[in-house]
């Protein structure tokens, strides 16, 4: 989903919807042992990657971290090849040997899906400033979590973002959780956006939980960043209702069902469903209907992936350097 005009809000929600359908039967193949690895589901957080990434442009970059199913499709990614990556089979995005945490899509400018936290942002910081050397209108978005923060890769590369000036949108998805730590046990800051005020970038908060807040909101900040050329900075404040990955349990032992079932009454799919029916954009019966469609094309991949081949053993030496 890449455009520069107003997206309907019922595409919004199409995409939420096949997000949060395709994560529930990745979990589900991951339980039939389907999918290997670590798999880290972004059930309830649909609405940051759609609202950010349908304000972009199709020159723009997406940088993000291991969480990255739902930022993959919502750039527009093949919903059969991202399975098939899940499944590590050759017919993948990354040909099926970079698995759940490894998506990657060059030709829509979505450059990974990346491990180690934090890991990233001095590589979405280093797409920035080829994008300013090159004299590119481009902007890159760099998603990460609230876990990200503390890291020195973070503080070294806003620090240079800011002293170069580069077209980078920082976002951080702060889902309250790394792992099983909440933010106030890990971070001196409960407000994560101050640390960009130390590097004298601009500081947005939005919420993580409204698809058409996130999308608006997203828009303004993009777009003066490519005017301006200066990097910026956003907290998305969101929640995960799985575990951090499909090892952790969905509540643990570190939060309360209750307190799940409370984030929940804020879904994003539901509110956006909620306001459009209200408003006579939808009824019930298109709502069905949307549903039915998705089920099929995440049935679709489910089959495409089962169907594909696995790597040959040749591929474990291609594509290893580039000329």
């Amino acid at each position: 989903m890449m455009t520069s005009n107003p997206i309907p809000r019922h595409l919004l929600l199409r995409q939420m919807i096949l997000i949060r359908r395709f994560e529930e039967r990745a979990a589900e193949m991951y339980a039939l042992g389907k999918i290997a690895g670590f798999c880290h589901l972004y059930i309830g957080e649909e609405a940051v990657a759609v609202g950010a990434i349908s304000a972009t442009r199709e020159e723009d970059y997406i940088v993000t971290s291991y969480r990255d199913h739902g930022h993959a499709l919502a750039r527009g990614a093949s919903p059969n090849q991202v399975m098939a990556e899940l499944f590590g089979k050759a017919t993948g995005v990354s040909k099926g040997k970079g698995g759940s945490m490894h998506l990657f899509d060059v030709a829509r400018n979505f450059m990974g899906g990346y491990a180690i936290v934090g890991g990233h942002i001095p590589i979405a910081t280093g797409i920035a400033f080829a994008m300013k050397y090159l004299e590119k209108d481009a902007v890159v978005l760099c998603f990460f979590g609230e876990g990200a923060v503390p890291s020195g890769a973070f503080h070294e590369s806003l620090n240079l973002a800011a002293l170069w000036k580069l077209p980078v949108v920082y976002i951080c998805e702060n889902n309250r959780y790394g792992m099983g730590t909440p933010v106030e046990r890990a971070s001196a800051l409960y407000d994560i956006g101050n640390a960009a005020r130390a590097y004298d970038i601009p500081f947005h908060q939005v919420d993580g939980m409204s698809v058409t807040a996130a999308y608006q909101q997203m828009k303004e900040v993009i777009e003066s960043v490519r005017v301006y050329k200066r990097p910026s900075f956003v907290e998305a404040r969101t929640y995960r209702y799985m575990g951090h990955s499909m090892s952790d349990p969905a509540h643990g032992h570190y939060r309360t069902k209750a307190e799940i079932d409370e984030h929940k009454k804020n879904d994003p799919i539901f509110q956006l469903t909620q306001e459009m029916i209200q408003a006579s954009e939808m009824t019930p019966s298109d709502l069905t209907k949307m549903e039915a469609e998705i089920a099929g094309i995440v049935q679709e991949a489910v089959d495409f992936a089962e169907a594909s081949p696995e790597p040959a053993l040749s591929a474990l030496t291609e594509d290893v350097w580039v000329e």
